[in-house]
């Protein structure tokens, strides 16, 4: 990958890994959006963005995504990309998972177009798996540290933890088998894969700005 042009990385990771706070470190380190699901939501809520209304408004409007998320995250973002009770409406359309995918991928790919970013998630690596200069990691961790940072962060007991981490677990890997067709454990998808395990976010981010 070459960061002397526009590039994408894409961060899968185990829930409990930590990989979404080392997508914002590294976005933040890297001086570039940073696309997560939080923002994602946020898009479509606030706008209606069902598949159907993001090809309208793309027939309107050459940079209709831009505008929206310059509205919502306006640059340098990697700071601001938490959770904004202002855009956490419910959603108004009656939307089916395929509609929120086709509504998701047309929206990674509109962030890739607007320039580099790190994307968390949401089966980056699989609907960009044709841009000219990405990278893509995989960030897991050992189950006992997984259910330990679960339970912090979500102040839950250890039972608790462990069945929200084999739901998200399940619901995950058939998403990515449904519209990927691949396995998200498959190493072959990514460049990169890193243990969380003995290592801090920020040092995670570093490693991956030294294999670039």
């Amino acid at each position: 990958m070459n960061t002397q042009e526009p590039f994408v990385i894409t961060i899968s990771r185990e829930v409990g890994s930590g990989g979404h706070t080392v997508g914002r470190i590294l976005a933040e380190k890297l001086n570039v959006r940073y696309c997560d699901k939080q923002l994602l939501s946020s898009l479509m809520k606030q706008f209606d963005l069902s598949a159907s209304a993001i090809e309208r408004l793309k027939g309107q409007k050459k940079n209709w995504l831009a505008d929206f998320i310059n509205k919502v995250s306006p640059m340098p973002s990697a700071q601001a990309l938490g959770l904004n009770p202002r855009y956490t409406q419910e959603f108004r359309l009656n939307v089916t998972t395929d509609d929120i995918f086709e509504a998701e991928v047309e929206i990674l790919k509109g962030f890739a177009e607007m320039g580099s970013c790190v994307i968390a998630g949401r089966s980056g690596f699989f609907v960009l798996r044709d841009h000219p200069n990405i990278l893509n990691v995989f960030i897991s961790a050992s189950l006992p540290n997984r259910i330990e940072r679960v339970m912090k962060k979500q102040e839950l007991s250890e039972e608790s933890a462990r069945a929200v981490i084999q739901g998200v677990d399940e619901a995950r890997e058939n998403y990515i088998r449904r519209y990927a067709g691949v396995s998200r454990y498959d190493v072959r998808n990514y460049d990169l894969a890193l243990t969380s395990d003995g290592h801090t976010e920020e040092e995670l981010a570093d490693m991956i700005l030294s294999f670039i």
